[in-house]
């Protein structure tokens, strides 16, 4: 077959120069004509001047679309010569062109859904009867074009089959239901690409599309799918797709100077390959760096952008192209038409067919066609592009045989509207060369991707197959030589953040970021999250966390050195308190004890007792009835000290300050009428803990925030107003204690018993003052130990200032104990 194909090359171009009739090839007649939509042509010449809906015509030949063509007619040969597929049946083709323009394309578009046999379009309530022109569309080429032909082949449901739309928009079968494809979607292919920047470490990349259906629609799902995956866009733009508007140029060059400013290293271009051609063309004149590429089929396969100047310049090219093989016979089969296009006969055969087809109605605009060589054409000719054609010619003539009905040796004649061909499309699969193809439920068919590097050596340029797409991507990076020889590009806007570390935006980038440690009682829960996770309320973590852990429970534990340094303080004071008792009881009968009020004091020590016996509430953990106990105890305890102290401080004032109605009043505050006053400040005492008790008492309160790693279960004042009430009655004895006494005058001789109630009530309002301004701040374990040492402090104070100095004059001056002195 080489050999033949070389003489047919070599014969093609000697006689190049002789025009052919390669044009009046795209139209045949058939008992079932199938129409194709393809770009012939490229560069509209009065497009934007258009002021009547005149002819759009192309300027210069678009040799992709021309062999697109060539490979629907091959198809179709082929099926019309084959005895298993159709047998008995002729297809027909009508082949148009595009230029790349919706404008373009709908006037053949309209063509085909022409009444058969006539040149109107029938308005109907009904088309179910209809009968358009052909049975099936192959193409267009571009998902723009599509979108509009789409819609009018879909409400006739006329099956249209592109070659080469991968518009995500076009999978809503709901808008689109007669719409095909034979190329994966751009789902598809953004997937793939992502997952080809995500193996490399790529997140600080530029994305440019042409200013189209296409270029658009991937950009759209590429960042709706990028941002998922931790990849940062620093630049996005679109080409015109009207290069010859001046505008243009100046929207390249803007665009290249704003990839330079953000020095990123990788360029991700969806484009067809004319917007792709002048981007490389003003990155390579106004000196662009070299940068990674990363292309797709529409671009990287064509001529166009290969044969730029100094293309080598930009770096390096990878990309995507569709997983598909040779079309077997292809090339033989273009070469023999290339031959018979220069022969007459074949070309006076091939006009009398287009007469057959009503060809004045509208022409093919491929006149370029004639003036086209095999030479011009035959290094294209291997490319994997013609597949989705040929699938898609097979898929139509497969749902075409199963709706006639036919067998392998014959169809039988029957009518078949093109509607009817769609049940036959969705459900079943054809096979092709020996290759199994269905469309799935999206009408598409996902055969898979190529990853492809463009190598060059000696100035030559090679497609060189570096991995695979399917449901995952495969690379051999042994395979891929990167521009910078070294090492791989980097392009990082960000470090990846360690656990425990979140990213913290800068500058105006939103996925620019610096990594900053989880602050505490926050952890990292998820890869790469731009937020640390409060911890729960009852859990705490250190800084820079994965994880929280439960808060362990503090109040005052019985077994802390702390409480046993304030126990044994207790057992101090308690001992020092029943001691002094005890000689107090001993020497009851004596004049000194007698003068400080006889058994009073008894029962006085006996409530300090009780109250140094109430620390032991504050230990342990902590509940609701324990707090509201602790400050009731507190103040009846200190109540029963402080009234035997009032009645005592009457009696002084009585005797010093009022002498003449002392006879009258001392019988009331002294011997048993005395006990009637202790008993009255104790039972009003009662009534404020009362009131305390339904105004507000104190509460168990957890608390989360005094304490960094723990809970601190402490005893919350729910009403200072209650708190007042029943601190402040015994503030109120203190004082009138404290006025009673102060000013007594007694010989320097004789010991003044009115001074140790005065120390002792000054000493009990200087650690309340402390005591009241720690204790209202505090939030630790801490508040317990200061209610402790508030208590001990108390009793210690009056013990000191009030007892002990009578503790010395019974046990070394008994000569004082005596009725004169006192």
């Amino acid at each position: 077959m080489v050999p033949d194909l070389l003489l047919c090359l070599s014969f093609g171009y000697a006689a190049a120069l002789k025009p052919t009739c390669l044009s009046a090839q795209f139209r045949r007649p058939g008992d079932y004509i199938i129409g194709g939509l393809f770009p012939f042509g490229t560069d509209t010449v009065n497009l934007t001047a258009r002021s009547e809906p005149t002819l759009v015509v192309c300027e210069r030949l678009f040799v992709d679309g021309l062999i697109w063509a060539l490979g629907m007619k091959f198809a179709i040969d082929q099926i019309n010569n084959s005895t298993s597929l159709l047998p008995g049946v002729k297809l027909g083709y009508d082949m148009y062109d595009t230029c790349f323009e919706p404008v373009v394309a709908l006037q053949p578009s309209l063509l085909f859904l022409t009444r058969n046999g006539t040149t109107g379009i029938g308005v109907l309530c009904n088309y179910t009867d209809y009968q358009p022109r052909v049975t099936a569309v192959i193409g267009p080429h571009k998902s723009d074009l599509s979108l509009v032909t789409a819609k009018l082949f879909s409400f006739f449901l006329i099956p249209q089959v592109s070659y080469g739309a991968s518009s995500e928009k076009l999978s809503k079968t709901e808008l689109y239901p007669s719409f095909y494809r034979t190329v994966p979607s751009d789902k598809n292919l953004v997937e793939a690409v992502v997952l080809l920047l995500n193996q490399f470490g790529w997140n600080w990349i530029a994305i440019i599309g042409s200013d189209d259906e296409y270029g658009q629609g991937a950009q759209r799902l590429f960042l709706s799918i990028a941002g998922n995956h931790s990849i940062c866009i620093a630049f996005e733009g679109l080409i015109p797709t009207d290069l010859a508007d001046p505008k243009a140029k100046n929207q390249l060059e803007d665009t290249i100077k704003l990839i330079n400013k953000t020095k990123v290293n990788i360029i991700v271009l969806f484009a067809f390959s004319q917007s792709a051609q002048a981007l490389l063309e003003h990155s390579i004149r106004m000196g662009l760096s070299k940068k990674v590429w990363i292309g797709t089929e529409a671009w990287m396969l064509s001529d166009i952008a290969a044969s730029i100047p100094n293309i080598q310049s930009i770096g390096t090219v990878l990309g995507f192209i569709m997983k598909a093989g040779t079309v077997p016979g292809f090339q033989k089969y273009v070469a023999d038409l290339f031959t018979s296009v220069q022969q007459d006969e074949f070309c006076q055969e091939s006009r009398k067919f287009n007469q057959l087809m009503n060809s004045d109605m509208l022409d093919t605009h491929c006149k370029q066609c004639d003036h086209i060589s095999l030479h011009d054409i035959s290094s294209m000719l291997n490319r994997p592009q013609i597949q989705p054609v040929y699938i898609a010619v097979y898929s139509v003539a497969y749902a075409l045989h199963r709706a006639l009905g036919c067998t392998r040796q014959a169809c039988p004649k029957a009518s078949i509207r093109s509607w009817q061909l769609l049940h036959f499309m969705n459900t079943l699969p054809f096979k092709v060369n020996g290759q199994s193809f269905s469309f799935d439920q999206f009408h598409g068919t996902n055969t898979g991707y190529k990853l492809i590097f463009w190598s060059w050596k000696n100035g030559t340029l090679t497609y060189l197959p570096v991995g695979n797409y399917e449901e995952s991507l495969y690379i051999n990076k042994s395979q891929i030589q990167f521009h910078t020889a070294d090492q791989k590009p980097t392009s990082e806007c960000f470090r990846h953040c360690k656990p425990g570390q979140f990213r913290r935006i800068k500058g105006f980038q939103l996925c620019c970021y610096d990594c900053t440690d989880c602050p505490e009682n926050t952890f990292w829960s998820t890869k790469d999250s731009s937020t640390c996770t409060p911890c729960l309320k009852h859990q705490w973590s250190p800084v820079r966390s994965t994880q929280c852990y439960d808060r362990n429970e503090r109040y005052l534990f019985w077994n802390e050195p702390l409480t046993i340094a304030l126990l044994m303080s207790m057992a101090v004071t308690i001992s020092l308190t029943c001691l002094t008792a005890v000689l107090f009881l001993k020497n009851l009968e004596t004049p000194l004890v007698q003068a400080s009020g006889g058994k009073l004091n008894l029962f006085a020590l006996f409530a300090l007792t009780l109250l140094c016996l109430s620390c032991c509430l504050y230990i342990g953990k902590p509940s609701n009835n324990l707090c509201m106990i602790q400050q009731v105890v507190y103040a009846l305890c200190l109540n029963g000290c402080f009234s035997t102290f009032f009645i005592k401080s009457l009696e002084i004032t009585l005797v010093t300050e009022f002498p003449r109605c002392a006879p009258t009043f001392l019988y009331w505050v002294t011997r048993r009428r005395a006990w009637l006053l202790v008993a009255l400040c104790l039972l009003t005492e009662c009534l404020f803990c009362f009131c305390y008790l339904r105004l507000g008492p104190d509460y168990l309160v957890s608390d989360y925030k005094s304490l960094p790693t723990e809970v601190l279960l402490v005893c919350n004042t729910e009403s200072w107003f209650a708190f007042a009430l029943v601190h402040g009655y015994n503030g109120c004895l203190a004082f009138v204690c404290f006025l009673c006494t102060f000013m007594v005058q007694t010989s320097g001789k004789k010991y003044n018993i009115a001074r140790g109630i005065t120390f002792a009530i000054l000493i009990y309002f200087i650690i309340w003052i402390f005591f009241v301004a720690t204790f209202a701040t505090l939030k630790t374990a801490l508040r317990s130990v200061t209610q402790i040492g508030t208590i001990l402090s108390t009793s210690l104070g009056i013990l000191g200032t009030y007892y002990i100095p009578k503790c010395y004059i019974i046990l070394l001056k008994p000569d004082l104990n005596t009725v004169d002195y006192f």
